[in-house]
């Protein structure tokens, strides 16, 4: 368990530290009076009880000297201890702060979501020192589940349905789910989650993020909703430069640090697909209620098992189901050959919360898609992984 400390008096930035811990950070928070800093690190250490924090927030309400001059001592005695300094970002502040060891200098009117992610980076970082001060340890720890979202046609929305499901499963498990964004040309996962990411892909495959874990975290987009994002490059040319390599790196590095990595692939087959296929622990197949999809599904799941890249875990999506398409349910199944698991309706809620940029399942809709979509969230819940329902596949009426 993550511990948190204060060095504060003021108690509305204490409550919004306590917010951003809350559900999210798996820690709790000690708060010490500023007077503590009259005295020396011995002294802020007769205070605290239980184990040594791992991030130490000084301010806001003290004196910039006096934290500057405890977070000195802290870095060179406690160097895995995170140092966080709330005051105004001045640069000439800036800069000192820096010199004594002080990792990111807070605002004090910072928002709750802001001040959750500082706070999480401040603990990976907290992590990695500790782990670089102890010796390595044994390996086998579990992976994350990896969930690829796949469709043999554009134009299915499986791009919606991989948003939906990153940020559904945030609420199963906040700030341990990643969605990664593999297709590289004309990928639309930033907009679908109104996402301007300073870093894309090509960032997190290239340089010092390709080597560590934790700096690749640095490189992830926070998406409000509470999960991560790596989204496509910001130009299409840039996918000649990521290889299927790179994504089997990459998969493998954030399985090891998220629960579920959702990954939006490009439509086919492509190499990129392929090397995601070879790691994940699930598919969902996305396709529409229309002839040209269904059979491009059929075909897709005949390539795969002569291929021998069918995951363990199959979850077949029918999107824009309506009655009146001139087929039905029945027909698509007898054509895949496999049971659909899912079926979401046609709905004119869905493409309208595309098109703002916020998934349906981040508000609290209660039209038909959404209860479609809650309930591809819910195969992969873990509390409900242990209640095996009387039939797994039965017949779907689609309204």
């Amino acid at each position: 368990m993550t511990r948190f400390v204060a060095i504060t008096a003021v108690r509305d930035f204490e409550a919004r530290v306590r917010q951003a811990i809350s559900g999210a950070l798996h820690g709790d928070l000690q708060t010490l009076s500023p007077d503590v800093l009259q005295g020396g690190t011995d002294d802020v250490f007769k205070q605290l009880t239980g184990a040594p924090p791992e991030v130490m927030i000084l301010g806001p309400g003290v004196s910039s000297d006096d934290a500057l001059k405890l977070a000195t001592v802290f870095d060179l005695q406690y160097p895995e201890i995170s140092l966080l300094l709330v005051s105004a970002p001045e640069p000439d502040l800036v800069l000192r702060a820096m010199h004594a060891g002080v990792r990111d200098v807070i605002s004090p009117d910072i928002e709750v979501s802001e001040l959750r992610v500082l706070l999480e980076r401040a603990c990976l970082a907290s992590a990695s020192r500790r782990r670089g001060m102890q010796p390595p340890a044994e390996s086998g720890h579990d992976r994350g589940r990896v969930i690829a979202v796949m469709s043999p046609k554009g134009g299915v929305g499986k791009t919606t349905v991989a948003t939906n499901l990153a940020v559904g499963l945030g609420a199963v498990a906040p700030m341990s789910v990643v969605i990664v964004d593999l297709d590289l040309q004309f990928g639309d996962v930033a907009s679908g989650l109104l996402l301007e990411p300073e870093h894309t892909i090509t960032d997190a495959v290239h340089g010092p993020a390709a080597q560590d874990s934790m700096v690749l975290k640095a490189f992830l987009s926070v998406h409000p909703s509470g999960i991560y994002a790596l989204c496509a490059p910001k130009h299409p040319s840039e996918s000649d430069y990521i290889t299927a390599e790179h994504v089997s790196k990459l998969i493998n590095q954030l399985a090891t640090e998220f629960k579920y990595v959702v990954v939006d692939t490009a439509p086919g087959l492509g190499e990129h697909c392929l090397a995601t296929l070879e790691l994940a622990t699930d598919g969902v197949w996305v396709c529409g209620m229309d002839v040209p999809s269904v059979r491009g599904l059929r075909k897709s799941f005949s390539v795969l098992k002569e291929l021998q890249l069918l995951p363990q875990g199959r979850h077949t999506v029918l999107n824009f189901a309506d009655r009146k398409s001139g087929i039905s349910v029945q027909d698509v199944e007898a054509t895949i050959g496999v049971p659909i698991d899912t079926v979401i309706p046609r709905s004119r809620n869905l493409p309208f919360s595309t098109n703002r940029g916020v998934p349906v399942l981040q508000g609290s809709s209660r039209d038909s898609a959404a209860k479609g979509l809650r309930k591809l969230v819910d195969r992969f819940d873990p509390r409900l992984a242990t209640v095996q329902p009387t039939k797994v596949h039965r017949r779907v009426v689609v309204s």
